[in-house]
């Protein structure tokens, strides 16, 4: 690091923030991209059908149907561009960027690997290091401003269907956002803080998914509601409310949205990982390589990828008073009891 930093003629801790920066958005996009295909070859095993295999490359190689995420952007680019005639057109073209934007800048603060030291510096493997500031309070705050995004389209569409849609989504936020922010408070309590670094270091010994099983629980249930996925994706609903929110949109503008919730799901799985499952880290290695904690972390980031798809064409729709039902009457009571229980234990043994 040090002499490429020389060579581009910059002090390290410049060069290692602009790696950061390049690592933190391009990692989360490419794997948002590339989870479109494999969400299409994988509901197709699923299903016992084939999947897309017709797009090329360079006019025979197949690939198993990869090229086909150069043809969507294609296709996206080429398409007409409409707008509906009494959409409100400042909001429509901006709740796109609304949904978006938060959902790539919750991967900031997720340690992807172990600190380092280098020439008598340590570097930092997440964009952000808030220590005791916000820590993993920034991207559960950034995620629920996500549904302002969808808010907007519905309502800047003028579409009656697209309006249920975003009625939907901020219903279904307040069902499960008290649960979801009990279940991680109480992984705060016992770890002693916010930072994501702590929280990774506390579970050096035992991951948290052990002792907090019930908050993991419902923590793992909200990120489907948070991300939008089924069994919760009341806010789109095609086979009740047309599209949902995004009827009335079309062309990158569409592409957009949708690539929101993939990446969403991704920032939702590094999420699970980093509070959950060790993070980077590695049963039985106290200290692993910097290399194999990347690798570790991103193998459990991936796996938790898949799940999200596993359990999107496994699991049908529910309706919507069962997710209501869910998250006042079953979440929200089992995540206080784990908390309590916590705090309990904390109060009684130290």
């Amino acid at each position: 690091m040090e002499l490429l930093a020389r060579i581009l003629h910059i002090s390290p801790q410049t060069f290692w923030m602009i790696a950061k920066v390049i690592i933190v958005f391009a990692g989360p996009l490419t794997l948002a991209a590339i989870l479109t295909w494999v969400e299409r070859r994988g509901s197709a095993m699923i299903q016992d059908r084939i999947g897309p295999n017709r797009a090329l490359l360079f006019g025979r190689w197949r690939l198993l149907g990869l090229p086909q995420l150069a043809a969507d952007g294609i296709k996206f680019f080429m398409k007409e561009d409409l707008v509906a005639e009494e959409a409100n057109n400042t909001l429509f073209w901006l709740a796109p960027l609304m949904a978006f934007v938060p959902a790539m800048m919750g991967f900031a603060v997720i340690p992807f690997g172990r600190d380092f030291t280098e020439a008598g510096r340590t570097y930092s493997l997440s964009l952000l290091d808030p220590g005791n500031g916000m820590g993993m309070l920034y991207p559960m705050a950034i995620g629920a401003v996500a549904v302002y995004g969808i808010l907007t389209a519905s309502w800047s569409s003028n579409n009656k269907w697209s309006i249920l849609g975003g009625m939907r989504a901020s219903a279904q936020m307040v069902s499960y956002e008290i649960g979801m922010s009990l279940a991680v408070i109480a992984i705060f309590m016992t770890t002693g803080g916010y930072d994501p670094h702590q929280i990774v270091a506390a579970q050096a010994k035992t991951w948290n998914v052990f002792p907090h099983i019930f908050g993991f629980l419902v923590f793992f249930t909200c990120m489907f509601a948070e991300t939008n996925r089924l069994p919760f994706d009341f806010a789109e609903g095609e086979s009740e409310i047309v599209a949902g929110f995004h009827t009335e949109y079309g062309s990158m503008k569409f592409a957009l949205l949708q690539l929101s919730e993939y990446v969403h799901m991704v920032t939702a799985a590094a999420l699970i990982v980093t509070l959950y499952f060790g993070g980077w880290q590695i049963p039985g290695m106290a200290h692993p390589p910097v290399l194999l904690s990347i690798g570790a972390f991103v193998v459990k980031w991936v796996f938790f990828c898949w799940v999200f798809i596993w359990i999107r064409w496994t699991i049908p729709r529910f309706r919507f008073d069962q997710l209501m039902f869910l998250g006042w009457k079953v979440m929200l009571p089992l995540s206080m009891g784990n908390l309590l229980v916590h705090a309990y234990f904390m109060h009684r043994w130290g």
